[in-house]
């Protein structure tokens, strides 16, 4: 049977060793007064909430499912219901939300641990909040006042849930596509037509209305995605006062039998004449819902983050326990019939990659979510501007690395589980189903890949690349002549220098040929994956170098996890370089007759 420990001491160690959330918050005015006394209480209870009451309904929601009982009714397995109720009534959808609707006004870093937890302990059930937080986002970037007045409160409270409905049979990423029509009503409402596929959250039986976040197209709206609009479709029409009016036309027609994520609804949403309220500006319904589709990526890649530690966990614990062979340098368990495998070196490999990802993940998505909050809330309008630019580059390699090593992290434990790992009893299968997703929804790695290199580096040339880049630089200078640091310095100004001159070699070729972008763009979002990685690694490294003689085991097991990381992980750059120089003409020049 699989196991969750909320990894508290190495979340302390990122929030107030590494970004020092402590001292970041104080230039904040919301969130001056946040100390650590109340984040270390936030998440040692969330914790608890998301081992004993997620974490036991985790692997039996995944064999039940949710069922559809006809007529648009979805049931979610058992126990997911009152696993709701708790949630509301210990206040965790407020964490982070506005106080002006009910929110505890927590910053960004706090509540990404604590979605860090509860995707470790159950990340179907975890999809339900996420995608509400989304929809409270958007809304509250772009909803009116009267919008705002009569959702945002319950939204926040979890009374109500939402979804975000893009999607359609006929177009997934080229939303330009969409055929769902909007009609135009005297009442100054809309009569949404049309079919959405692959709405997560898009039926259940946890609150009592869902608010559909719902892209269409206006009768004399532009093609493409420049005629796209928004508009609010709930399940159930509020009355002025906020009660529950008629049912609207929205419902769903079914749910997908899926590869994982089996307890999370993932329905067919039909649109008949449904009634809906425009968010934002007409035809500018795509850059609405980007707060909501930005958001929902970096939730992916914490995802993906939560399971990595899941699956570093179990895998730990059968390696330590799990006898087979004697060590290729003799028994080291000599009063026991074999070794633990955990002394052969390819166990070790697999566990160490786990656990260098894991912990490297963390470090990159907390400090992103910080970077949220000075966004959010910084006075200072040229640190606003820095942390936008970094928020933009960084998003989609959170999104796509974090899913790409989650995955990897997952089948490497169901590796060194080894068969016991392809059976249901032990947990690793669910984790590899889980987590296979999360490379394809909300953009897929590939459209991640091809938005960094396309529109975030090259379509400025380089500037927002430059801003982070002047970040490694910086420690690069300040422990360049650090001897105890050179392992982990020099190769990180090494491929920084490297990622300086491939950017501008691809730029040079995507400039004659935009299909070179394209061929690269993968590889290339790889190497800026390790480079943001090393960069926090090193500087993980230097705290746990200063404090090596510590009683805490945490600092000789960080430097050990550093060194495993730049002396075998770091490497793949060199591969990924040499594949991304290739070009596009191994792809482009093979006729399609010759597939």
């Amino acid at each position: 049977m699989p196991q969750y420990v909320p990894p508290l001491r190495d979340m302390h160690f990122v929030l107030h060793e590494l970004i020092d959330i402590e001292g970041a918050l104080k230039s904040l005015p919301p969130h001056a007064d946040t100390g650590r006394e109340l984040i270390d209480q936030v998440l040692e209870e969330g914790g608890k909430f998301c081992a004993e009451v997620l974490f036991p309904i985790n692997r039996s929601g995944d064999e039940e499912g949710c069922t559809y009982l006809g007529d648009g009714v979805v049931r979610t397995p058992a126990g997911f219901k009152d696993a709701w109720e708790q949630f509301k009534a210990g206040g965790w959808p407020t964490l982070t939300c506005d106080p002006v609707y009910g929110g505890q006004g927590l910053p960004n870093a706090v509540g990404l641990a604590f979605q860090e937890m509860m995707n470790s302990a159950n990340q179907a059930w975890t999809m339900y909040p996420g995608l509400t937080h989304g929809a409270y986002d958007c809304l509250h970037a772009h909803g009116t006042a009267e919008q705002k007045a009569l959702y945002m409160d319950k939204l926040v409270s979890g009374q109500w849930t939402g979804t975000m409905c893009l999607t359609e049979p006929h177009c997934g990423t080229d939303l330009g596509l969409l055929r769902t029509r909007a009609e135009p009503q005297p009442d100054g409402s809309y009569r949404i037509s049309g079919t959405k596929i692959f709405i997560s959250s898009g039926e259940h039986d946890l609150a009592e209305n869902i608010v559909h976040l719902t892209l269409a197209r206006l009768p004399d709206a532009p093609a493409g995605t420049r005629g796209i609009s928004l508009f609010i479709v709930p399940k159930f029409v509020p009355k002025a006062d906020g009660s529950l009016g008629e049912r609207n036309g929205v419902k769903c027609a079914r749910i997908e039998e899926k590869m994982g994520i089996h307890a999370n609804a993932t329905c067919v949403m039909d649109f008949d004449g449904a009634s809906g309220w425009l968010v934002g500006e007409p035809n500018k319904g795509l850059q609405a819902m980007f707060v909501m589709m930005n958001v929902a990526r970096l939730g992916v890649g914490v995802q993906s983050l939560g399971l990595m530690e899941a699956a570093y966990q179990n895998s730990l614990v059968y390696a330590k326990e799990r006898l087979q062979m004697r060590s290729l340098t003799g028994p080291k368990a000599p009063d026991k019939p074999a070794d633990p495998i955990i002394v052969h070196p390819d166990v070790r490999r697999m566990l160490l990659t786990q656990k260098a990802y894991t912990e490297g993940s963390r470090a990159f998505a907390y400090w992103m979510a910080l970077q949220a909050d000075i966004l959010q809330n910084s006075p200072d309008e040229d640190t606003r501007r820095d942390a936008d630019d970094v928020l933009a580059l960084l998003t989609p390699v959170v999104k796509a690395f974090l899913t790409d090593n989650g995955f990897t992290s997952a089948n490497l434990a169901m590796q060194i589980y080894g068969g016991h790992g392809y059976i249901r009893e032990w947990g690793m299968e669910q984790y590899v189903r889980d987590a296979r997703i999360n490379m394809i929804y909300e953009g897929t790695n590939t459209i991640q890949s091809l938005d960094l290199l396309g529109r975030k580096v090259l379509q400025d040339s380089g500037a927002k690349l430059r801003k982070f880049g002047k970040l490694v630089a910086e420690l690069v200078e300040a422990e360049g002549t650090n001897e105890d640091m050179a392992e982990f310095i020099n190769p990180l100004a090494d491929l920084g220098q490297k990622v300086e001159k491939l950017t501008m070699e691809i730029g040079m070729k995507a400039f004659q040929n935009q299909d070179e972008a394209g061929a690269a763009a993968v590889d290339y979002l790889r190497i800026i994956g390790h480079l943001v990685l090393g960069y926090f690694w090193a500087r993980m490294a230097k705290i746990a170098l200063s404090k090596q003689d510590s009683s805490d085991p945490l600092y000789r097991s960080k430097l050990a996890t550093a060194r495993f990381y730049f002396a075998k992980l770091m490497p793949e750059t060199a591969a990924l370089i040499r594949s991304a120089r290739a070009g596009a003409a191994p792809l482009m020049d093979v006729d399609v007759e010759l597939f």
